[in-house]
């Protein structure tokens, strides 16, 4: 099928002390479309300042690439089913806890999309059944075992 790469860059800055944990988190990660962005521990995972408040941690990614594929997927499935989408917005959140076996990880990310359409909106259940078709066709959600939720108004 496809490929994709993300190069991540990562050095020791001068005057830190990698041996006693003192050294800066921060790094890039490129992506082959040419975007390069700051990225780093979280600063509730590695305390500041050896970690980047502005930069994005890979928890944020994780929620974000979730929160972007049922998007798109949405936006998709709203298309063949006839509906005028003008804009979406979510405010996606990820929890991380410890699992049963011990393990910390992002155990649940909810999506909370709110979506503008233009003419006929779709009523509840057709729009619970668009996001439920997102949802299993989502490419990242069906890559992880996190518990995906989406909360959409109107649901």
């Amino acid at each position: 099928m496809a490929g994709y790469t993300a190069t991540i860059e990562w050095s020791l800055k001068s005057g830190e002390d990698f041996v006693a944990g003192r050294y800066s988190r921060g790094h890039t990660v490129a992506f082959d479309g040419g975007v390069t962005i700051p990225a780093s521990s979280s600063p509730s995972v590695v305390p500041l300042p050896w970690s980047v408040e502005a930069a994005v941690d890979p928890e944020e990614l994780l929620v974000a690439a979730l929160s972007n594929c049922h998007m798109l997927t949405f936006l998709h499935k709203a298309r063949e089913a006839g509906y005028l989408v003008t804009s979406y917005r979510d405010e996606a959140r990820g929890v991380m806890r410890k699992t049963a076996e011990g393990k910390i990880a992002v155990t649940r990310v909810t999506l909370r999309p709110e979506i503008v359409f233009d003419g006929a909106a779709p009523d509840a259940a057709t729009l619970d059944a668009l996001h439920h078709a997102a949802h299993e066709d989502c490419f990242i959600a069906n890559s992880v075992r996190t518990e995906v939720v989406v909360e959409a108004p109107g649901r």
